[in-house]
């Protein structure tokens, strides 16, 4: 099939350059001005606030199936996705089955090729049960099946279990996406250890528990030679231990996440929209993760996607589940308050979402050129809107940006050259 978008401005990887866009088939066939239309099945006829790039990626999603089908289904997550212009996922372990082996990991490929509207790229565990502790799982029968090993959620609390476990992964050639967090730091907290708990009596998380074990598993990526990705940074020092460990020429790369690039303790409430491990730290701390995006200390934005049932998002700070939903606002919030402030250009944000992931994680794809595959969006940079929850397509509802006024609507998803979302 030929599809034909004309009159975008399109992604060229340093700026954008108004364009047409032929799709034959899976891939990008050719760009040009006044392409034409002959033996076309569907024209895509756009105007000038209309922007094409490569289809996001997030490399940190919850998609809770199997096991937890009342919080997110691969269906209804992948198809929240496709709406926001992403074209691939890595799906979190979170699961039951904890995906710790490859008959358990099936299930759920099993899900992704009959349900998924995007690609979803799963992570199988590090530890058996996903329980940081114990015994690590069969890296070689699991890496051709897998994006990489996490056992997101949990840390691995033993140094000598971390590094057995960065071992056998250096030798599969594969990747660990670690949750970094030491338990017996955690004291029973459920937000930042900072003003807002001590003046509201809550429990607080400590930024010790963080950085401690980012900067352990740095040590350790260095010594055994693994490639590391860290989870949804969140603290000053996190930045900081990230830096210098790259700097010593470690295969280290991290992500942050929205909510932390744009919130902190200020802006808590006592709503369980506003709770989410790691939690949302200082304003310095936000600032800090701010100034690692800047200088390439952060490679790359995902979502942390984690949708829970009303009922588990109910019970204010100290009693509703972590987690929040994040596909459906991401690149709208981050446009709004990162791109048109000018902190940073609409490209270094495509770089963040949709290059750097697909180069960290292997993904294929990240540019607008022929022969390339066909996964783009399409996004109208000038549509204002208010967020409003209840419109999700996610399950999950829970999100800090309820009823924020935002820049930037999708209008268009492809998958290799068909059509996983469109507006009406």
């Amino acid at each position: 099939m030929r599809t034909l978008i004309k009159n975008a401005l399109v992604y060229t990887g340093n700026n954008f350059q108004k364009s047409d866009v032929l799709i034959e088939d899976s891939v990008i066939h050719s760009l040009g001005t006044a392409i034409p239309e002959n033996g076309v099945a569907r024209v895509f006829d756009f105007n000038n606030n209309s922007f094409l790039f490569p289809g996001l990626v997030d490399v940190h999603v919850h998609l809770r199936e199997p096991g937890f089908s009342y919080k997110e289904t691969i269906k209804t997550g992948t198809a929240a996705a496709a709406k926001s212009g992403y074209t691939a996922v890595c799906a979190m372990p979170n699961l039951d089955p904890v995906p710790d082996c490859p008959q358990n990991l099936k299930k759920e490929l099993d899900i992704i090729r009959r349900d998924a509207a995007i690609d979803v790229f799963p992570f199988a565990s590090i530890t058996k049960g996903r329980k940081g502790r114990g015994e690590c799982v069969d890296f070689n029968a699991l890496k051709d099946s897998a994006i990489g090993f996490s056992d997101d959620g949990t840390g691995v609390q033993d140094e000598p279990l971390m590094r057995e476990a960065m071992e056998k992964c250096a030798e599969a050639g594969s990747i660990i996406s670690a949750h970094c967090e030491v338990n017996s730091l955690l004291n029973g907290g459920y937000i930042h250890d900072g003003k807002y708990c001590r003046e509201h009596g809550h429990k607080g998380i400590s930024s010790e528990s963080e950085w401690r074990e980012i900067e352990r598993d740095c040590r350790l990526a260095q010594e055994t030679g693994c490639r590391l990705h860290i989870c949804h940074i969140s603290t000053k020092e996190s930045v900081d231990i990230i830096r210098k460990a790259k700097a010593r020429g470690v295969k280290v790369t991290c992500e942050t996440a929205p909510h932390y690039l744009t919130l902190c303790e200020d802006d808590l409430q006592e709503d369980g929209r506003f709770k989410m491990n790691p939690p949302l730290r200082s304003a310095e701390d936000k600032e800090a993760l701010l100034n690692g995006i800047k200088d390439g200390t952060v490679d790359v934005i995902a979502t942390d996607h984690a949708p829970h049932s009303a009922e588990e998002k109910s019970k204010g700070l100290a009693k509703s589940a972590m987690g929040i939903t994040g596909l459906e606002t991401a690149f709208p919030v981050l446009y709004t308050k990162l791109v048109k402030t000018g902190f940073i250009t609409l490209e270094k944000l495509i770089d963040l979402m949709a290059v750097r992931p697909r180069e960290i994680f292997g993904i294929e794809g990240g540019k607008i050129e022929p022969g390339m595959p066909a996964d783009i969006c399409v996004y109208d940079l000038n549509k204002k809107f208010t967020v409003d929850s209840n419109r999700f397509v996610s399950m999950g509802k829970s999100t800090p940006f309820d009823g924020w006024e935002l820049y930037a609507q999708n209008k268009l998803t492809l998958l290799r050259g068909e059509i996983v979302y469109e507006t009406v």
